[in-house]
């Protein structure tokens, strides 16, 4: 994983990691963070760093990010997954941010009411076409 500035969240324990069904326990949901606060939260961190680099050089380190992300897939290491998971969602937020997108608006716009294609909320596109 190379160093860099910019998005970085906080190293996750590996129970938070794996749990049985992917979504948090009773526990952890104080923990939750949603698409709208984790964009706000990268913005107030990173915003300045991130307007003045601009639009391109971020795209060029989600693209990274996303290159370290097929490399875990690949491998076995499901801590180093999921912070490669986490990266390339912070890398989306930080471009988004630069190009002023609120992302919670332009999910719930695309995909609140189900499947862009067929408006189901379980998808009957045929599979030749996506998503």
């Amino acid at each position: 994983m190379m160093v860099h500035q910019g998005p970085c969240l906080a190293q996750t324990t590996a129970k938070t990691l794996i749990t049985p069904h992917f979504m948090p326990t009773s526990s952890e949901s104080t923990d939750e963070l949603s698409i709208a606060d984790l964009q706000r939260h990268i913005r107030q961190m990173y915003y300045e760093k991130d307007a003045a680099r601009g639009t391109d050089g971020t795209f060029m380190w989600l693209m990274e990010e996303i290159g370290e992300l097929a490399s875990a897939l690949r491998g076995n290491d499901r801590e180093n997954l999921a912070e490669e998971f986490a990266d390339v969602i912070a890398w989306l937020a930080t471009i988004a941010n630069v190009a002023e997108i609120d992302l919670n608006t332009a999910l719930q716009a695309k995909y609140g009411r189900g499947c862009p294609g067929c408006s189901r909320l379980v998808c009957e596109c045929p599979n030749s076409e996506k998503p």
